[in-house]
């Protein structure tokens, strides 16, 4: 155990979270509030950010998977929907509602707040793991584990860990609009797992057939990890999210209402495809630069203390996962959209805009 310390891992865990809310509190402390436009409910797609451009997305999804979100009770949840579902509902009738600068601020932080653990479509609130809030404290010990496996036992345990929680988190943040039946979640959840573990077997497999020295192979070990997770991540979303295909989802028009015709299995092969791409960018980060940054700039301070190295890449690893999801999650915007000639052909005639728009999911 002297060479796995738990208690500097832990520190160094709480130290990284704790980084990452920081950044998340300094960027909602440096907010002009005179910039954010009037405030306008829409349960997903809207934003006191610039969707439109990938630096207005990552605000937004930073903001959105602050761990500091999972602060907020259940209570305070269901008490901030409210106040959302009433001025919803009044904007629907067509009243002219006014709000000063705070007011203002405070009603796009309270639509954010629910945005962040209620599901759009299902209104459930989705479990502390689960949500793109707990991904970062929930998932980083599991990512930790990946990569300090030196055995195939322990590399299979650890992706079998995250993989499981990989596959809820698809689950609980995909677009709802259509039923998933049990043995189909069961199903998905069976083969994005069993995949994800495939994948890291056969790695490992490979790595200790092909490597005949012992410690050589370990160390090739610890590399197996970064190819196995984005292989299996890629799995694990395709197959939890593919069951949206074939009924498709509703389409909505610029102003994000629905359009009157069926689902879309074209909107929603393309939801799911943006959203298994996003997936694999997001372990680049986690996975890439902290080994880049440990044998580069950290290398002379780790050879001088070695006992450093497992707390220091723990640390990395999670503020690099922090700042990677909502790099990752902005590279496609929650509503996509595609040009009307993209659509089935039996709808194209219906609709009157040239781009139609659909809630991919997260």
């Amino acid at each position: 155990m002297a060479s796995f310390p738990i208690g500097k891992i832990v520190a160094s865990l709480v130290a990284g979270v704790g980084t990452v809310c920081l950044g998340t509190a300094l960027t909602e402390k440096t907010e002009d509030l005179s910039t954010f436009p009037p405030f306008r409910t829409s349960f997903t797609g809207s934003s006191c950010y610039d969707l439109s451009t990938f630096n207005g997305r990552f605000k937004s999804q930073l903001l959105n998977t602050s761990p500091f979100l999972l602060f907020n009770t259940e209570e305070e949840l269901r008490s901030k929907k409210k106040i959302i579902d009433d001025l919803k509902t009044r904007f629907e009738k067509g009243e002219k509602l006014e709000f000063d600068q705070q007011q203002n601020a405070t009603l796009w932080r309270d639509q954010r707040i629910v945005n962040a653990a209620v599901h759009p479509d299902t209104s459930e609130i989705i479990p502390m793991p689960f949500r793109m809030s707990g991904y970062v404290p929930f998932n980083g010990p599991l990512a930790i584990g990946m990569m300090a496996s030196s055995t195939t036992p322990g590399l299979l345990f650890f992706n079998w860990a995250n993989q499981s929680q990989n596959a809820m988190i698809n689950y609980y943040n995909r677009n709802a609009s259509s039923e998933m039946s049990n043995g189909t979640l069961a199903f998905s959840y069976a083969g994005a797992v069993g995949s994800a573990m495939l994948v890291a077997y056969s790695l490992s497999t490979i790595v200790k057939r092909n490597v005949p020295n012992p410690s050589t192979a370990t160390k090739l070990l610890r590399f197996v990890a970064f190819p196995s997770s984005v292989m299996a991540s890629c799995l694990n979303c395709y197959i939890v999210r593919s069951p949206e295909i074939p009924p498709g989802v509703p389409l909505l028009s610029s102003t994000l209402t629905p359009l009157p015709l069926p689902p879309s299995s074209l909107a929603a092969k393309q939801g799911v495809y943006e959203t298994v791409q996003s997936r694999a960018i997001l372990q680049c980060p986690v996975f890439l630069i902290p080994p880049i940054l440990i044998s580069t700039i950290f290398k002379n301070a780790l050879i001088r203390n070695p006992a450093m190295a497992v707390p220091v890449t723990t640390y990395l690893l999670c503020v690099c996962f922090g700042y990677g999801l909502p790099a990752a999650n902005a590279i496609y915007p929650q509503i996509s959209s595609m040009k009307r000639e993209d659509v089935e052909e039996e709808f194209r005639d219906s609709i009157k805009e040239d781009r139609v728009y659909f809630n991919r999911g997260l």
